[in-house]
């Protein structure tokens, strides 16, 4: 078992069938059932500081996200939280002119970086949310690939009313929903429920609570059984391209259509649709050659 120092995250590596698991509050990496593909649970474990995204809880979960990243094995990050509030953003205690403006530079900016950290990991990320997600913690909700939440969950980004305007989650959360939507948030800080964080975009599915943990491991089992390095490349075309207008946005997928066909795992599974079985991947970025 490989440890981190750690105080508010853990993670669990196992068959994208792992449950909520443990209670402790150091943040561990376990594995289990290595002949299957593997999805890495990180849960944020601050309940009573509503699982703040203090600045050594920003780093922690930076650390736990880049663990053996690159590992042929790990197919899909999970984020889920312990207790009613998934995150209530940044830790406001960490926020006042007592710390002054270089500790701020430096909070804002970790956040920035686990924010674009999530979206540019070459493989998924899944929220799994069951509670309240405000400012920063709903950013991080906007910032993940998909978003699962319980029917009871709500969405926020309430810092106006605080005198610190959301201005960093409106980052995320102006790239996920509609801009009056996303204005109205920010600018009146009230919560949206999970049923118009569906309509709106800002999350992918909406559960009954019992079964939160169900519905993402099936998202996460479905991730598993694709090609690594063919999710990777379409996830990093995607992102590109969203910033692109139209024109561009063409060239540049069907540019990575055609290095897409020249991945091995891309013949494969041509040919294993041709020849009515099931693809064998490799999971390697390897090339076909003439």
């Amino acid at each position: 078992m490989q440890k981190h120092s750690a105080c508010s995250v853990w993670t669990s590596s196992s068959c994208c069938a792992a449950s909520a698991g443990s209670q402790r509050r150091t943040a561990s990496t376990s594995s289990s059932s290595p002949k299957r593909p593997d999805s890495r649970r990180i849960i944020l474990n601050n309940p009573k500081k509503r699982n703040a995204l203090s600045l050594s809880m920003l780093e922690a979960l930076r650390e736990n996200i880049l663990t053996d990243v690159d590992g042929e094995d790990l197919r899909v990050i999970i984020i889920s939280a312990k207790g009613p509030v998934f995150s209530s953003g940044h830790d406001l205690k960490e926020l006042t002119s007592t710390q002054g403006p270089e500790y701020h530079t430096k909070v804002f900016q970790t956040c920035s970086e686990v924010m674009t950290l999530i979206q540019d990991l070459p493989i998924p990320v899944i929220a799994m949310v069951n509670g309240v997600a405000t400012a920063a913690g709903c950013q991080l909700v906007a910032s993940c690939d998909i978003a699962v939440a319980t029917e009871k969950s709500t969405f926020a980004t309430p810092g106006v009313n605080v005198g610190l305007f959301c201005s960093t989650p409106a980052v995320a959360i102006g790239r996920a929903v509609p801009r009056k939507v996303a204005m109205e948030m920010l600018l009146t800080g009230s919560p949206i429920s999970a049923r118009d964080a569906l309509l709106h975009g800002l999350i992918s599915k909406v559960v009954p609570e019992e079964r939160l943990e169900e519905e993402t491991l099936a998202i996460a089992q479905r991730v598993c059984q694709s090609s690594r390095p063919v999710v990777a490349l379409g996830k990093a075309t995607f992102h590109r391209q969203m910033a692109q207008g139209r024109d561009a946005a063409y060239a540049t997928a069907s540019k990575v259509m055609v290095d897409n066909l020249a991945l091995r795992d891309g013949q494969e599974g041509i040919q294993a649709f041709l020849e009515k079985r099931k693809p064998v991947w490799s999971h390697k970025p390897e090339q076909v050659h003439d």
